[in-house]
This record gives structure tokens, C-alpha cells and sequence, in this order.
């Protein structure tokens, strides 16, 4: 479920910050947070609430402090003196007449930092407020993944009444099969045998042999139960991605095994349910590719 949300908030003094949150699709609970540095506390805060308010997805959540005016460098003069004592060092072992290069010391990662002076209290009362505005923000975040849900859930049932109505037209067709089936067999027991007379009975009993293999009535109803279902539990709501998953896998062996009874129909009917199983697949998988985003 994707869904983004941010906001830009002023406090008191010279400081405000930027809170973004990010959320893509991911089949487990995924959390990545850019903090600023020295947020040990409110990353832990920040873990908690998005545990609280969400149960899966890549989620992102960046913030961005902006500092006050006044800011001030400082030196790490520590840090300075031990660099020139080294240089000194290095040019007296050597017996080289050379002092070092304060621009370039300065240079030096770590030698230079911006202080801006946040106190201990508005420290809490960033954290306290960041906390605060992260809650609003995941409301947003929910309301735009809970109306892509509703849209998924639309498509997902469209899809199983597009099932349904494949599963109707394969029953109507099987009807027409059978006495197709009988006079193919009549026809082709006559050239087997030659004109030598074969009786009703004995025709009749091979039929029947020949239906009970190909028929796929339990299957249809299989697949229908499986459909409303689905259906069902789209209207529930709730956490559905494996239950859904697991009916379409269900779905996806009752059309499985249609096409293998029914593939032995080569003219008329029989390639017309062939092409209809064949819907019946690639609805199936457009649907379990839906479901993947759904919680």
C-alpha cells in the first residue's frame, strides 16, 4: 500500500522542522528512518507509534531540522593541537623547516562544528512535538492507503464476477458436449467395429465412462464457492493478503484441473471452454498480483 504525507512546523524561538513520510508496498513491516544525529530517544518513540499505527509496508520517515540563525562555528582546538604537534614532529625528525598550513588544518573532517544551541528543554519539546505531528501524519498516511485499498477491493471484485461468468458459460457449454459426445462416440465405435452391430447399452455405458472423465460440474462448484468467498471477505475487511492469496491459489488448481478433463475437446465447445479456462487463468493472475498490495 503506497501512500505519502508531510508537513513543515515552526516552534518557538528560531527553529522549525520538515517530517516526510514515505510508505511502498512490502510484505512485512519495514522501517527506515533519516534522523538527525543524537535521536537515539525519539528514533525509539518513532519505531513504537509506527508499529502501532501500521502492519506493513516499506515506510520512510525523514526529518529534517532547521537550525536557528545564530548558529556558531566551534573549534575543536584539542583536535587542532594535535595535528600541528604532529606536523612539528614530522619536520624536526626529518630536519624540514616548514610549519603547517592553518587553512588546510581547518579543512580537517572533524575540526570545524555548528553548534545550535538547543537546550535540554527544547530538546524534549522537539521530540514531544515531532511525535505529535508524526501521529497526524500517519492519519493521512492511512486515509490515502484505506482509499486505495477501497479502489483495489472494487477491482478485485469485478474480477471475480468476470470468474463467475466465465464459470457459468463453461456449465452451459458442458451441457452441449455431452450428446456431441455421444455421437462421436457412436461414430467412432461403427468405424472400429466395422458395421459389426454394438448395442445401446454397451454404447451408452462407454459414454458415461467418457463423461465421468471430463466432467468438471464439482470443480465449477468449487470455484464458485471460492469466488463468494472472496468476495465475502473483501466485504469484511480486515487483514486479507493471505486468506486472499490462498483462495486464488485454491482458484488457480479447480481451473487448472477444468482444462486438463476438458483439453480433449478439439472442435466447437470444446476450444471455446479451452479459451475460457485460459481467461479464467489470467484474471486469477492479475488478481493475485492486486492482492499483494492489499493488507
Amino acid at each position: 500500500m503506497t501512500g505519502f504525507a508531510s508537513s513543515q512546523v515552526a516552534l518557538e524561538g528560531q527553529h522549525a522542522f520538515t517530517l516526510a513520510v514515505k510508505s511502498v508496498n512490502h510484505r512485512f513491516l519495514d522501517v527506515h528512518l533519516r534522523l538527525p544525529s543524537g535521536s537515539d530517544a525519539l528514533e525509539m518513540e518513532v519505531r513504537k507509534l509506527l508499529k502501532e499505527r501500521l502492519r506493513r509496508g516499506h515506510v520512510e520517515v525523514t526529518l529534517q531540522l532547521e537550525r536557528r540563525s545564530n548558529t556558531q562555528l566551534r573549534l575543536n582546538t584539542d583536535l587542532l593541537a594535535a595535528y600541528v604537534a604532529a606536523h612539528r614532529e614530522a619536520a624536526q625528525l626529518h630536519a624540514i623547516a616548514s610549519e603547517p598550513d592553518l587553512n588546510q588544518l581547518l579543512r580537517l573532517p572533524g575540526m570545524m562544528s555548528a553548534e545550535a544551541g538547543l537546550s535540554a528543554a527544547e530538546a524534549a519539546a522537539l521530540e514531544t512535538t515531532v511525535v505529535t505531528q508524526l501521529g497526524r501524519l500517519l492519519e493521512q498516511l492511512n486515509e490515502v492507503r484505506a482509499q486505495e485499498g477501497a479502489t483495489l477491493a472494487a477491482e478485485l471484485s469485478a474480477s471475480m464476477e468476470r470468474l463467475r461468468g466465465y464459470a457459468d458459460e463453461v456449465s452451459t457449454l458442458r451441457q452441449g458436449m455431452r450428446e456431441a459426445q455421444l455421437e462421436r462416440l457412436r461414430a467412432r465405435m461403427a468405424e472400429l467395429t466395422q458395421g459389426v452391430g454394438i448395442s445401446e447399452e454397451r454404447l451408452l455405458a462407454e459414454a458415461a465412462m467418457l463423461a465421468e472423465k471430463s466432467d468438471v460440474d464439482e470443480e465449477l462448484v468449487r470455484l464458485r464457492t471460492h469466488v463468494d468467498r472472496f468476495v465475502a471477505l473483501l466485504a469484511e475487511g480486515g487483514e486479507l493478503g493471505k486468506r486472499l492469496d490462498f483462495l486464488l491459489q485454491e482458484l488457480n488448481r479447480e481451473t487448472n484441473t477444468m482444462l486438463s478433463k476438458t483439453s480433449s475437446g478439439a472442435t466447437g465447445n470444446g476450444l471455446r471452454i479451452t479459451e475460457l479456462g485460459l481467461e479464467m487463468k489470467s484474471e486469477i493472475e492479475k488478481s493475485r498480483e492486486q492482492v499483494q498490495n492489499l493488507e
